[in-house]
Order: structure tokens, then C-alpha cells, then sequence
């Protein structure tokens, strides 16, 4: 499949901006329609509504059940005490997920890509999430970037089987 490259700046900058809106969107709550207005686009540019939809909707379930978990296990401190993660952060999961197929699957193989794409990339986006959002981490800023290194390393593999699994399907 031929990808077009402005098709790929387009889905990261679609990307950058929903993460900024979300980060932000604690102190702006109508900043939330940016990310769903990005979503929304880029689904209008992908080939298979069904099998991206499918993608979307479990790396938003998986993603915000670690999230929940890494909360309860105390990385996170949202001010308040919470079951779940806040919506903003949920968000940021089908936002990565619109990467995957596209502006990020140089990621995909060889497997150590996406391994290391997560155990960099991921820790530092937690860390300016949360510097601005307000979010704060209990357990010390380098204890919680290390651990969310380990976890991302296994985490992006998985998310980009979860890509292929889903562009494999559409594709029979």
C-alpha cells in the first residue's frame, strides 16, 4: 500500500495537535473536540472505516484499563481520588492508535522499532502530559518514567499487532 507523504505529516500533525488539546483540555474542557474532530478526519482518509474502527476503539480500551491500572497503582495523582482515568487521557489512546497504520508504522518491523519508540517516546510523553496538565507523580519522576519505559517497551509491540491483526482482516 502507497502511502502519501503528505497524507503521513498530516496524520502526525493531526496527531500533535489532539495531544496538545488533550493536555491542555483539564483547564479548557471544550478543547476535547479537537481530538475527536482529528479522529474524525482521519477516518474519512482511511481505506477500511471498519477494521481502523476496530483499531480505535481496543487501543481505547486497553490503553485506558493500563492507564486505570498504573493509576491505582499510584504513578498518577490527578488531585483527586478517581476510578478511572480522565476522559482527556482516554482520548490520547485512539489518537496513538491513528498513527499506527500510518505516520508510525516504520514502527511495526522489526518488532525492536515499536519497543523502542515506547520505551523513549512514551515515558517523555507521559512526563510533559503531566507537567501540563497538572498531573502529578507520586512515586518521583525518574522511578515513574523508568517503569513506564519497561511498560512501553512491551506496549507498542502489542499495538502494532493489534495494527496488523486488524489491516490483516480487512484485507481478506
Amino acid at each position: 500500500m502507497k502511502r502519501s507523504t503528505h497524507k503521513l505529516i498530516a496524520n502526525a500533525l493531526l496527531f500533535q495537535l489532539g495531544w496538545f488539546a488533550c493536555v491542555f483540555s483539564p483547564a479548557h474542557p471544550g478543547l476535547l473536540l479537537v481530538p475527536l474532530l482529528a479522529l474524525g478526519i482521519h477516518l474519512t482518509w482511511v481505506s477500511s472505516w471498519a477494521a481502523e474502527g476496530k483499531l480505535l476503539v481496543s487501543v481505547l480500551l486497553v490503553g485506558s484499563a493500563l492507564d486505570s491500572f498504573l493509576l491505582h497503582l499510584g504513578l498518577f495523582d490527578f488531585g483527586q481520588p478517581r476510578l478511572l482515568i480522565p476522559l482527556w487521557l482516554a482520548l490520547l489512546w485512539p489518537l496513538l492508535a491513528s498513527t499506527l497504520n500510518h505516520s508510525l508504522a516504520w514502527t511495526a518491523r522489526p518488532w525492536w522499532r515499536a519497543s523502542l519508540l515506547g520505551a523513549i517516546g512514551a515515558p517523555l510523553s507521559y512526563y510533559a502530559g503531566a507537567q501540563l496538565a497538572g498531573v502529578g507523580l507520586p512515586l518521583g519522576t525518574w522511578q515513574t518514567l523508568a517503569l513506564l519505559a519497561v511498560i512501553w517497551a512491551l506496549v507498542m509491540p502489542l499495538l502494532q499487532a493489534f495494527a496488523r491483526l486488524y489491516r490483516l482482516q480487512a484485507a481478506r
